[in-house]
């Protein structure tokens, strides 16, 4: 348990911070999941619509330090590559 004034501070906002990563990993992780599932069902057009809002939940998932930047650019290649896989 916190004792001094700072560390209570310091609690405080890191339950602030704490609610904007997982709001941002949710996102990250449910735009991911739809783009697989669009590429389970061989919908090309739609996982293509989809993929700049993966791209861009990745890359603010990166630039907050979410995941690290080879993670996010790793992603990226693989979501692509899924994609153009596709017939």
């Amino acid at each position: 348990m916190a004792i001094t004034k700072s560390a209570k501070k310091a609690i405080r906002g890191s339950k602030r911070k704490k609610v904007f990563n997982d709001r941002r990993k949710k996102t990250l992780k449910d735009t991911v999941k739809d783009i697989k599932v669009l590429v389970s069902t061989k919908n090309k057009r739609e996982a293509q619509a989809m993929l700049s809002k993966a791209y861009q939940a990745i890359d603010k998932a990166a630039k907050t330090n979410l995941i690290k930047k080879n993670t996010a650019s790793r992603k990226k290649s693989r979501l692509s590559a899924m994609i153009n896989k596709i017939a």
